[in-house]
């Protein structure tokens, strides 16, 4: 499947794993794909990204995927529907982090695997490049462009998706930035 990147797809992933290497991470997720992409300048999903307002928006995506690392991985749709059935999770994670310290349900991101060069990536992110692969196939295309990765993290469910859809870049948003408005009215989201 890495065959059929393009240079800026190759590029984006390998800028997801410095992401994971910088933030010490064990892994490379989701979120590190995302920002890769907006660290990419010169392509139609760059163009995409900044003609959405989210490279301007930059730090307010980062602070809403660090409160949902903050809460163990739930997004704000997840808060509020357990708020609906009486649980504060606000109330919750003070408990957690009073008792075991600030951050206690983001997970270990410090790298036990400081010994080897490589880092794996998460299900979920290799769950986004899988899914990258059936848009472009989706689409007629025969490679995998930076593009399909973005559609790809607007598509599968998961805090990535959610933040993004919090800062209006749904699948459809994104594919009419992408192509146009006639281009994205008649398809689906591909596999």
């Amino acid at each position: 499947m890495f065959e059929r990147f393009t240079k800026g797809a190759r590029a984006t992933v390998t800028g997801a794993v410095v992401h994971a290497e910088r933030t010490g991470s064990d892994s490379v997720t989701e979120e590190h794909l995302l920002l890769s992409l907006l660290d990419r300048t010169g392509s139609r999903a760059a163009f995409a990204v900044a003609s959405l307002g989210l490279v301007d928006r930059r730090s307010s995506l980062e602070s809403a995927l660090a409160e949902a690392r903050r809460l163990g991985g739930l997004t704000k749709a997840d808060t509020e529907a357990l708020a609906g059935l009486g649980i504060d999770v606000t109330e919750i994670v003070a408990r957690v982090e009073g008792a075991h310290g600030e951050g206690a349900l983001e997970g270990d991101r410090r790298s036990r695997r400081w010994w080897s060069a490589q880092r794996p990536f998460t299900g979920g992110a290799k769950g986004i490049l899988e899914k990258s692969l059936r848009i472009a196939l989706g689409r007629g295309d025969k490679f995998i462009g930076e593009e399909h990765v973005l559609l790809a993290l607007t598509a599968c469910p998961g805090v990535v998706a959610d933040v993004l859809t919090e800062h209006g870049a749904t699948y459809a948003t994104v594919e009419r930035a992408l192509y146009g408005e006639d281009e994205g009215e008649g398809r689906a989201k591909a596999g």
